[in-house]
């Protein structure tokens, strides 16, 4: 179980970060819409924006998976298992989780 210094430090590093996210998605979401087919692009624009289009909304899926995976840990952070690998049930490194918070595993099991 973590101590209670280092977890407020962690609980506000998550919440930092959830609020970064939400802007992120905000933003990654409007740069995901389909380009509309009376664009005005010609074949090579409108392939290179469809592309650029793909790109943004695999990094939106990404920021969004990640966005919950910290929301569940904020949610865990008062519970006893918080930091323990949930395979191995030794402690996760706090460096681990200093920079992964939403991390359940430890690098040996992650591998």
């Amino acid at each position: 179980m973590l101590k209670e210094k280092p977890k407020e430090i962690i609980k506000e590093k998550i919440e930092e970060e959830l609020k970064h996210l939400e802007v992120e998605i905000k933003n990654l979401i409007e740069q995901s819409k389909p380009i509309t087919p009376d664009c005005t692009l010609d074949d090579i624009g409108r392939t290179e924006a469809m592309t650029e289009v793909m790109v943004k909304s695999k990094i939106l899926e990404q920021a969004q998976l990640r966005y919950t995976q910290l929301k569940n840990a904020l949610l865990r952070i008062d519970d006893e298992m918080f930091g323990i690998c949930v395979e191995c049930e030794e402690p996760i490194d706090i460096e681990r989780i200093m920079v992964r918070p939403e991390s359940i595993r430890c690098v040996k099991c992650a591998n």
